[in-house]
């Protein structure tokens, strides 16, 4: 399915995709072929309801009294999410945080390959020998078209997170994982991820309370 062919989804939805997809994954793990559309949304934490709106985006599934088909249905979701094989992806920012994620032996299972990493800075001492190799900003716009990246890991300062992200969507960077505090300003075809984790506690913080 081409972009231009998708339906307008929400992003809650794509999200939801993902959950499905590691249930189904599990499922799969613990050697069950069908599963129907109550227990697929309780694995989930969502109502059988929300997950057959959430399939029906993309076409029809599963049989009624049947229930779905686990391998189908994963392989139809990871079509869609683009994970039916190995996406490269690039780190920029070989700081403590970039050099934990590009440690990281988990994504590859996931379907993504961070292939290289990138960082103003090449020659500073870090305390954890990388796996990937790693270049000077200047090479990134060629290595990009090169290798047909489309997808970063942002983890840079926030003083120069946005300078950064200007060449990484000239150099046609379309997909942005950021770790950096700021609201990135993007063009329209570019999509931002936000994580940041000091919000992600503060939400914690709430829910613990007293």
């Amino acid at each position: 399915m081409k972009k231009t062919d998708r339906p307008v989804i929400p992003r809650k939805a794509v999200y939801r995709l993902s959950v499905y997809l590691r249930c189904l994954q599990r499922l799969k793990a613990n050697g069950l072929r069908t599963v129907s559309s109550e227990a697929l949304a309780r694995a989930a934490g969502v109502k059988p309801t929300q997950l057959r709106k959430d399939l029906t985006y993309f076409g029809q599934f599963g049989t009624r009294g049947l229930g779905y088909d686990v391998e189908q249905l994963s392989a139809m979701i990871s079509d869609v999410l683009g994970t039916n094989s190995l996406q490269p992806v690039i780190l920029v920012g070989v700081g403590n945080l970039g050099s934990a994620l590009l440690s990281y032996q988990g994504f590859e299972p996931e379907g993504f390959e961070i292939v290289a990493a990138f960082d103003a800075d090449i020659k500073r001492k870090r305390s954890t020998k990388l796996r990937q190799p790693l270049y000077d900003m200047e090479a990134l716009p060629g290595f990009v078209k090169e290798r047909g990246v489309k997808m970063a890991v942002l983890t840079v300062p926030v003083n120069v997170a946005q300078e950064v992200t200007n060449q990484l969507v000239a150099s046609g960077i379309s997909g942005i994982m950021n770790f950096a505090p700021i609201m990135l300003i993007v063009p329209e075809d570019v999509m931002v991820n936000n994580v940041n984790l000091a919000m992600e506690l503060e939400n914690l913080s709430f829910f613990i309370q007293p």
